[in-house]
């Protein structure tokens, strides 16, 4: 299908499942969703369903305590280091080419990583994975882009995406305890063959990119360096900060080679006929404050999960399957935000009267995790903590993702998409970080000042508990104070009015911009209409 087309298919009020096709659309579209979703899917529950699993693949391979955290960070360094150089490459080799290479090689991966013999074959099939990874991300957030132009179907198919992609997480949670308990540590690798095998014979099948939507442009080798290089820094330096401390020379030696590859992308992307990064993805007032959103609440979330997994299995004393289940009202919450709430809404009001109200229902239950103690009730405080923060999350990453991924050129589509991941990456890294120490400097602030109260081997063990939920409960009030700065930001920054306010024929679908962006993200992008013409929000 044309830029054209595509834009002339984007009125909204059209095009929901059951109803007409919209003019030019994919006929096949609805069928192909579900297989990008369980790719989407088989990436973020691989982030966490190997946590589960790596106490026993440790003790199996012999690996040393020193050593594990390469199990997760040679994930995250090569996964954040290429995202923008995966996106980047599935809009110039082909969304869906990209996506099946992708399926393919993070299949072949898993296999590699379930059959290691030694923990270096272990850590290079994780390597692999996120190498990938980062092709696979992108690709399945761009598609969905250029295959759902109208707004109606572009709100349901961005919110099914979204809720599968906010509830992976915990998803994997109770997939590894389930493969890890009954089965063993290798499933939770090899668990990935029939998800890659599935999404690749479902995308031959039925996607079919538009015509005209492939960029052609050279590839600015410069720029891939550069931002792989700065990116893996960034990663690297706080999952060192969270391992050695924020003083630690290797962990400052990171953060200042970040800063200093990083300005000199910005300065080669400035000038480049070619870039990796065309800066007017990032310089759009709404794109930019979804990027930076995003990210921010991403940091509060990651931090959770940890502190929550450890409170249900060390203080609650929970299984790791039961921990899983344990975490399902936040997946419920986070699919009945994203499709019920997110979904039906967007095409009707502004995108930020549906992601600062999302953010602070959000921080609601982050508020309510803060009362945790050694004899919290799950059903009194946690569960219902959850329900809040999936319904908050859901809701606010619906219209969130949307815009980080509208109004740009098909021809620019992945690299808008890999931004989305690229900042989900980082701020998940920050939140690890970040959290982590502050919890673990609240604990051992606790027990320096309990330490005279403990006189006997029960008190001491009482103390050391006490400790870890107070260092907890003292992270977390951080991250109610993020989510309350994604709230604000997302009030302050978010300007656009929606597809509700959008006159007939204005094109809201991605083929619509192709200049270099204002900033203001009031007008349209490089088509010269009036800057009274607002553009739909998008996922």
């Amino acid at each position: 299908m044309s830029e054209k087309s595509a834009s002339s298919a984007t009125l909204p009020g059209e095009g929901s499942p059951g109803d007409p096709s919209p003019p030019g659309a994919d006929p096949r579209r609805w069928r192909a969703l579900f297989f990008i979703a369980l790719a989407q899917l088989m990436v973020v529950l691989d982030a966490t369903i190997v946590n589960i699993a790596l106490p026993s693949a440790q003790i199996d391979l012999g690996i040393s305590d020193g050593n594990r955290e390469w199990v997760i960070t040679a994930y995250s360094l090569a996964f954040g280091a290429l995202l923008l150089f995966g996106g980047r490459i599935a809009d110039m080799w082909g969304r869906n080419r990209t996506f099946i290479v992708g399926l393919i090689g993070f299949a072949a991966a898993s296999a590699l990583g379930g059959a290691a013999v030694n923990s270096g074959m272990l850590f290079g099939s994780r390597a692999l994975q996120g190498v990938f990874g980062a092709l696979l991300a992108p690709a399945s957030l761009s598609l969905l882009s250029v295959l759902f132009t109208d707004m109606r179907e572009r709100a349901k198919a961005f919110g099914i995406y979204g809720a599968i992609a906010g509830g992976g997480a915990a998803i994997g949670l109770l997939l590894g305890g389930v493969l890890t308990e009954y089965l063993d540590w290798r499933w939770t690798f090899y668990v990935n063959i029939p998800f890659a095998a599935i999404a690749a014979a479902g995308a031959l099948a039925l996607i079919r990119e538009p015509a005209g939507a492939r960029n052609r442009s050279s590839l600015d080798i410069p720029g891939v360096v550069l931002s792989s290089l700065g990116l893996a820094a960034l990663v690297y330096g706080f999952s060192r900060a969270s391992e050695a401390g924020w003083g630690d020379g290797l962990t400052i030696g990171m953060f200042v080679a970040t800063g200093l590859l990083l300005l000199a992308f910005l300065a080669v992307e400035s000038r480049v006929r070619a870039p990796l990064l065309p800066l007017r993805v990032v310089a759009d007032r709404n794109r930019g404050g979804a990027y930076l959103t995003l990210g921010i609440a991403i940091i509060s979330m990651f931090g959770l999960f940890l502190f929550l997994t450890f409170y249900l299995q060390v203080v609650l004393d929970y299984s790791p399957l039961l921990t899983g289940v344990a975490f399902l009202p936040m997946v419920a919450g986070m699919i009945t935000g994203s499709t019920q709430i997110g979904a039906r809404l967007m095409v009707r009001v502004p995108p930020r009267v549906l992601m600062a109200p999302g953010f602070l229902v959000a921080s609601l239950g982050m508020l309510l995790l803060t009362q945790l103690s050694l004899d919290s009730s799950y059903w009194t405080v946690v569960m219902p903590a959850q329900i809040l923060l999936g319904l908050g999350m859901g809701t606010a990453f619906m219209p969130a993702t949307i815009l980080a991924t509208e109004r740009v050129a098909p021809t620019d589509s992945g690299i808008a998409s890999a931004m989305v991941n690229t900042s989900q990456q980082v701020g998940g890294a920050i939140g690890t970080a970040l959290l982590n120490t502050i919890a673990a400097s609240a604990t051992t602030a606790y027990l320096t000042s309990h330490a005279a109260d403990a006189t006997s081997d029960p008190a001491q063990q009482l103390l050391q508990m006490e400790g870890l939920v107070h260092g907890f409960t003292t992270a977390i009030w951080w991250a109610f104070g993020i989510l309350l700065l994604a709230a604000a930001l997302a009030g302050v920054l978010i300007n656009s009015r929606g597809p509700a306010s959008q006159k007939p024929g204005a094109g809201s679908g991605p083929g619509t911009g192709t200049g270099s962006g204002t900033g203001s993200g009031t007008g349209e992008e490089g088509t010269g209409e009036p800057q009274d013409v607002v553009p739909a929000f998008a996922h």
